[in-house]
């Protein structure tokens, strides 16, 4: 089911395992001017959940905002094909069976002033099976001052099976809004990732919408500078 979250965005969570480890997925739907709705990593779907989301307004851009989350796109455009489908750099080569619009690239495109993005860059190819660059875009919904990550960053806690919670401890992102030692693992560039992470402190946010992990609600950009600067080992500017 749908769950409102804040004016104008609305979220749907269901399981999801990833090497056996239970960590959820979420779908964010943000309804823009016009009842344009925008669709950040779409999610297995029934026809109540299409009826709900009907109901919203009308599904204009369907986004893979990086090379994981895209499984369901393609589901998506079926449903809605007069939608425009919107992927980070990298996915149009990863999927080429998708048809794409739009590589999201910076100020491509504005969202009438109500939603602003960056790609987080900084991260590279790990030498390991089915781990690639996050290349992941990131959004910014001005007037609820909420920030919607996919996989940059977790935030897991007592509401997650014993096993997740003890392998988070240990891999990064319980109790913290951080990314996981795998992302440490795959720093291609330090300084292209400070930069991103100085565009998205730009940002006037208070709630973190991630795709896996508990929604923070309040101080999510202090949170988010206390887990970057664990992350990556050094102190970070609010400013």
């Amino acid at each position: 089911m749908l769950r409102k979250v804040a004016q104008n965005i609305w979220v749907q969570e269901q399981s999801q395992k990833y090497y056996g480890l239970e960590v959820g997925t979420r779908m964010t739907i943000i309804c823009l001017a016009d009842s344009q709705l925008l669709v950040i990593s779409p999610i297995k779907t029934d026809p109540k959940n299409i009826e709900q989301i009907n109901q919203l307004g009308k599904v204009t851009w369907i986004v893979a905002p990086n090379l994981y989350h895209h499984l369901y796109v393609a589901d998506f455009q079926d449903i809605y094909p007069q939608a425009k489908l919107l992927v980070a750099p990298g996915l149009e080569l990863k999927r080429k069976d998708l048809v794409v619009d739009q590589v999201l690239t910076q100020d491509l495109i504005k969202f009438d002033n109500e939603l602003e993005y960056c790609l987080f860059a900084g991260f590279k190819i790990l030498d390991i099976p089915k781990i690639s660059p996050l290349n992941e875009v990131v959004f910014f919904h001005i007037k609820s001052k909420t920030l919607i990550l996919t996989d940059t960053a977790f935030h897991f806690d007592n509401s997650f099976p014993l096993i997740t919670q003890l392998a988070t401890r240990i891999l990064g992102g319980y109790r913290t809004l951080s990314p996981t030692i795998l992302e440490k693992l795959a720093i291609g560039n330090k300084n292209q990732l400070k930069q991103s992470i100085k565009t998205i402190l730009n940002w006037d946010f208070e709630r973190v919408i991630m795709a896996h992990g508990t929604i923070v609600e309040r101080q999510g950009k202090q949170k988010l500078v206390q887990g970057y600067q664990q992350f990556l080992g050094e102190k970070l500017s609010l400013k």
